[in-house]
């Protein structure tokens, strides 16, 4: 069967359903029995919610400006030769899809161009697989939304930056040094996103405390727990988050309430990264999606 997309173009679409499984969406073959066709809406800039507030010689000032969820409208044809196989391959994506709603997860909707390039959304079906009249045979063409609670997407590859203590001479020698303090590098970090980044933060030990400051926003966080060689704390920005080795909840570590788990700004941020306690094999680690208005 030969199918033009006029417009999906060249794009490859797949999705993973919550258990991983990965599903073509934009392959024709008779094989896989469904496609995309042209249509997809919802799929670039996501939409915002702007709060106002009435000034009294008139006019409006904004409060805040907050990005709304984003909906997704796929539009994909199912089909076999008999209407048994038509079915069947009916029921397969349908639960693909559908199992984000019993499992209360989310599922992913992965885009790639051309140029190997991909971006991808995390969703949950919503809506379109209801049926309609006079479908159902030996074809069905949905109308399938999906429900992105992020409605921005992201790169698939992630960004990692990562600094360690190198150990090097000590002036003093054979004299104690004066502090245990160090800086691991004042560097900076790009974000090539549309919007903010958050990032994910692996702390290695040893260490007995690591602040990070952003001097690009004026964010910054300290975090005070003694980690011996080779322990780890994870810290979590887009919903805080701070574990220790075993999984413990560390929030309390932080220098509350001046701690800010900052993002990345799009484009340069100058960042500071300084830890008490290092030695060789002390690091600190961030990744981070780059984030995009559309696919």
């Amino acid at each position: 069967m030969t199918v033009v997309l006029e417009d999906v173009g060249t794009i490859t679409a797949t999705w993973t359903d919550p258990t991983g499984t990965v599903w073509q969406l934009s392959d024709t073959s008779d094989d896989v029995g469904w496609f995309t066709t042209a249509g997809p809406a919802g799929w670039d800039a996501t939409t915002y919610e702007i709060v106002t507030d009435p000034l009294p010689r008139g006019g409006e000032s904004v409060r805040f400006v907050r990005a709304k969820p984003g909906r997704i409208v796929w539009p994909l044809y199912v089909f076999g030769d008999t209407h048994l196989e038509y079915v069947q391959r009916r029921r397969t994506i349908k639960k693909a899809l559908m199992m984000t709603v019993h499992r209360r997860l989310t599922g992913t909707l992965r885009v790639s161009r051309p140029d190997s390039s991909a971006r991808e959304i995390d969703c949950m079906y919503e809506s379109g697989l209801e049926g309609e009249a006079g479908e159902g045979w030996l074809w069905s063409k949905s109308a399938i939304t999906l429900f992105c609670p992020d409605g921005y997407w992201r790169d698939v590859t992630a960004v990692t930056e990562t600094r360690s203590y190198i150990p090097g001479s000590d002036y003093l020698n054979p004299f104690p040094q004066v502090s245990n303090s160090l800086a691991l590098g004042e560097t900076v970090l790009n974000n090539p996103g549309d919007v903010d980044a958050w990032p994910t933060w692996t702390i290695t030990g040893p260490i007995t405390a690591v602040s990070a400051t952003n001097v690009t926003t004026g964010y910054q966080f300290t975090l005070t727990y003694g980690l011996l060689a080779g322990e780890q704390i994870t810290i979590t920005t887009v919903q805080p988050t701070v574990r220790g080795p075993a999984g413990q909840n560390l929030a309390s570590a932080l220098d509350w309430p001046d701690a800010y788990l900052w993002s990345l700004i799009p484009g340069d941020n100058d960042v500071i990264f300084n830890v008490s306690g290092g030695t060789a094999g002390t690091q600190v680690q961030l990744t981070y999606h780059p984030r995009y208005e559309g696919a």
